[in-house]
């Protein structure tokens, strides 16, 4: 029976080893690879810092609202070029546009009031 018992215990002492050294080369192979992605990435420029875009409701409304502003101000542009051919009045549509945004846009949506 102890023999049994001996022969069982060197089976799983065998057995033990053979899981260390798999387990100790495994871990060996992921240090030489964490070593060289560390090199490489030493040598990579830094990404810049992203920042969070706000999602809150008052967030996506100034979106929203931003977008319809610039859509409105492409429209007016795409129909004065199509009016009129004078580059003088394509100019002119422009900088009164330029002009008429901040006006348009605190008399439109200007909340404190």
């Amino acid at each position: 029976m102890s023999k049994e018992r001996a022969r069982r215990r060197a089976e799983r002492e065998a057995e033990q080893a053979r899981q260390a050294a798999l387990r100790a080369e495994r871990e060996a192979r992921l240090a030489r690879r964490r070593g060289r992605v560390g090199r490489v990435t030493a040598l990579l420029p830094r990404r810049p810092v992203r920042v969070a875009v706000q999602g809150g409701i008052m967030a996506r409304r100034r979106r929203a609202q931003n977008g319809l502003v610039a859509v409105l101000f492409l429209i007016v542009q795409v129909i004065a070029w199509l009016l009129w051919s004078s580059w003088t009045a394509r100019l002119g549509v422009l900088v009164l546009s330029v002009l008429f945004v901040p006006l348009f846009v605190t008399l439109v949506f200007d909340r404190r009031s």
